[in-house]
């Protein structure tokens, strides 16, 4: 994945936000996601997503990530999905607990 992003975030808001959402996104957890956009997804997290620096379409640069989804039983299937965009977390399995 490059380091394109449509949104990027500067303030500190934002990216304590992002950083709220990976520690609740921890590698092999099993998770339902509700998006922003109404929709939701699930499946394993490959592994933990991190924070990271991108550029947006004006080349600004600022903060977001990106979390891979995979099913198990599925081969082949992955989704990437940019953290900004999760709206809620639901734990599937008791790695964290049930929903945040």
């Amino acid at each position: 994945m490059g380091r394109q992003a449509e949104h990027v975030y500067t303030d500190q808001a934002s990216i304590h936000h992002l950083e709220a959402l990976v520690r609740e996104l921890p590698t092999n957890g099993h998770v339902r996601l509700s998006l922003k956009d109404g929709s939701r997804c699930d499946g394993f997290i490959c592994e933990r997503p991190n924070v990271q620096l991108f550029r947006d379409a004006e080349e600004r640069e600022g903060f977001n990530g990106v979390v891979r989804l995979d099913h198990r039983g599925i081969g082949g299937w992955s989704r990437f999905v940019w953290l900004d965009q999760i709206a809620r977390v639901e734990h599937l399995d008791s790695t964290l607990g049930s929903e945040t």
